[in-house]
């Protein structure tokens, strides 16, 4: 595989970088293959790899293959995925969006934590064009949110989705026949 590049990184262990673990782009070692669903291609292009939690996955420039992680269904999560996003929105030298992609995430994880029948839930994030993202979350059920617009400022809880649609470019419910996907779109350099 001569001459391609691959960027190493592993979510949710931040002190790597304090430990001087570099995230530079390195030759893949002739004995690492990858795992059989992911695929690694030659291309004039840089194409970054990252080693995630349950294994090897490649990132092309623009479109799939996400990142994604199946995570219990608990407040904690948010944590474990707002580190996803970051990730890679970094791998894809999209850091302009990580502040806004980590509140929306938040906030979706935060829905699902809430609303969800079924102990775990899965947070996806996809690069749907050179300078975008979508931030996702799956969950068993099939509540469709709802954006609240009333301006009950007694209310503590429930004004999330706000939020959501004010940061984001887009947002949207897929209903599947065992569930949905609450998504969100972030353009760089689109107004939010």
């Amino acid at each position: 595989m001569g001459g391609q590049l691959v960027t190493f990184s592993h979510v949710g262990d931040e002190d790597d970088r304090a430990a001087g673990v570099s995230s530079a782009a390195t030759p893949i070692p002739p004995r690492l293959k990858p795992i059989e669903d992911t695929q690694v291609r030659e291309r004039p292009e840089a194409c970054s790899v990252g080693v995630l939690a349950t294994g090897l996955v490649t990132s092309r420039p623009t479109g799939p293959p996400a990142y994604s992680q199946t995570l219990p269904r608990e407040a904690r999560t948010a944590g474990v995925a707002r580190r996803l996003v970051r990730t890679a929105l970094t791998l894809w030298g999209l850091e302009s969006l990580t502040e806004d992609a980590t509140l929306v995430i938040t906030e979706l994880v935060s829905n699902a934590v809430d609303h969800s029948r079924l102990p775990s839930i899965r947070v996806i994030v996809s690069r749907p064009s050179a300078n975008a993202v979508r931030v996702g979350v799956v969950d068993r059920s099939r509540a469709v949110p709802i954006l609240r617009t009333d301006s009950n400022g007694d209310q503590a809880r429930g004004r999330g989705l706000l939020l959501v649609d004010t940061l984001t470019e887009d947002w949207g419910t897929e209903l599947y026949r065992w569930g949905k996907q609450v998504w969100a779109e972030l353009r760089q350099g689109a107004p939010a």
